[in-house]
């Protein structure tokens, strides 16, 4: 063989080597990626007031993506973040999972998105004001797929039994604890309440929140009229006291169900809880919406708010894929899903309005002052907040308000302490 026809072969074989290394290269990168045309099996955390909705919005996704298969598991309400966060700890991964990002991000699993965003084109503007609130450090750790803010849903029933107007949509608290002395009637098993509280500490710091202060405020003087109102709406005998919802086990969804709570103040998500009652023919009664009750001085329909978003795990093996999915359930694809089952969307347009609002045949008749709200947040979306400070210290020093084992005063000075000794100390900067 010729020299030159050796040096062809060799410059041929050459190039077939560097050939099949690049295709190695790509599948190990497909693979790692999670390959679009193989079949993939996600893990997925959900609420579980969400699961249904979520199952759902996947029916619609896996038409599109046959190859992707999603499972999805979920834990009770008051256990779901410790849950998680122990599954993740002990190895066994969830590729997705929904939640706070601020409750998460210690856990530093959160895969940075935007890198995926841009690379998928997809459009964000419909989540407004509320992508932003989605970073840490300048990077997105996460999508709202819902947003959850604060509501009065009523019994018309009991209205119209007692003669009684149903309640305003620009109601002040004071107002409010009149309407509510207005609608008790009875005692001990035949007791009808004129409202019910959730024992959440958002429920009795929301008036000061409606006002612009924040509860890692220094100066939390706001706060004290908050915890007096919901003090004095138990001393009216108008709701169910905070230690007879725990000795009970009292929950908004079940103690409004039962009939005989004329007004009950809760989230967004309690539109679906009471449409599928409806369905199930667990309630018969009427009942509507109007905004939350407001301070003196305050818009009318100001209320609280708070993203609920999904999370990928950075070491999720089926990164492609699960970020299809989460784009396809934040996204305007599963928004209109979430929409159609009353909940409010972090993706908002026009078309997903409409699917939120429906035809008008389905309750609460005024589902729209959903749509027309002024929001704050519940609480600042910063790390340790939630555990810390709402969780920890102002459930803590509320409930000993609530028992009467020191005063409101006392209370308010309290939280302030602790919230510089236990949270700013180690988190502000």
């Amino acid at each position: 063989m010729g020299k030159k026809c050796w040096a062809l072969v060799m410059s041929l074989l050459i190039m077939v080597g560097l050939l099949l290394t690049a295709c190695g290269d790509s599948e190990e990168k497909n693979t790692a990626k999670g390959d679009s045309s193989s079949e993939v099996n996600l893990k997925m955390a959900v609420f579980p007031a969400d699961e249904e909705t979520f199952k759902k919005a996947y029916e619609e996704f896996h038409k599109e993506n046959p190859n992707i298969n999603i499972e999805f598991e979920s834990f009770p309400q008051k256990q779901y973040y410790e849950k998680i966060r122990i599954q993740l700890s002990s190895g066994i991964g969830y590729d997705l999972f929904a939640g706070q990002i601020d409750t998460m991000v210690d856990t530093g699993i959160l895969a940075p998105l935007d890198e995926h965003i841009k690379e998928s084109e997809m459009d964000v503007s419909g989540f407004g004001n509320m992508y932003d609130a989605m970073k840490v450090e300048e990077e997105v750790l996460g999508l709202p797929y819902r947003k959850s803010n604060w509501m009065m849903y009523y019994n018309k029933d009991l209205f119209d039994e007692k003669g009684v107007e149903y309640p305003s949509d620009d109601m002040t608290w004071s107002e409010f604890r009149e309407l509510s002395e207005k609608m008790t009637s009875g005692k001990a098993g035949n007791k009808t309440y004129g409202a019910y509280i959730q024992q959440w500490p958002q429920t009795w710091y929301m008036s000061a929140v409606q006002d612009g202060a924040s509860i890692i405020d220094k100066d939390l003087s706001p706060f004290k009229d908050a915890l007096q109102n919901r003090v004095d709406l138990e001393k009216d005998g108008s709701i169910m006291s905070w230690s007879e919802q725990i000795t009970t086990g009292a929950h908004y969804n079940a103690a409004f169900q039962k009939g005989n709570v004329a007004m009950n103040i809760i989230g967004d998500w309690h539109v679906a809880q009471l449409r599928q009652a409806e369905a199930d023919g667990d309630i018969s009664f009427d009942w509507d919406v109007v905004p939350i009750p407001h301070q003196e001085g305050v818009q009318k329909n100001t209320t609280l708010a708070l993203p609920v978003g999904l999370m990928m795990n950075k070491n999720t093996k089926h990164e492609e894929a699960a970020f299809k999915a989460l784009k396809f359930f934040t996204g305007k694809e599963g928004a209109k899903t979430f929409a159609s089952e009353g909940y409010i969307t972090g993706y908002v347009d026009d078309e997903i309005k409409e699917a939120y609002l429906g035809d008008g045949l389905q309750k609460p008749e005024n589902l729209h002052y959903f749509l027309e709200t002024k929001e704050y947040p519940e609480y600042p979306m910063l790390p340790g907040v939630k555990n810390i400070v709402v969780q920890q210290i102002y459930k803590q020093e509320g409930e000993l308000a609530l028992l009467g084992e020191q005063t409101v005063e006392e209370t308010i000075k309290k939280i302030e302490e602790r919230v510089q000794s236990e949270w700013a100390s180690k988190y502000e900067e």
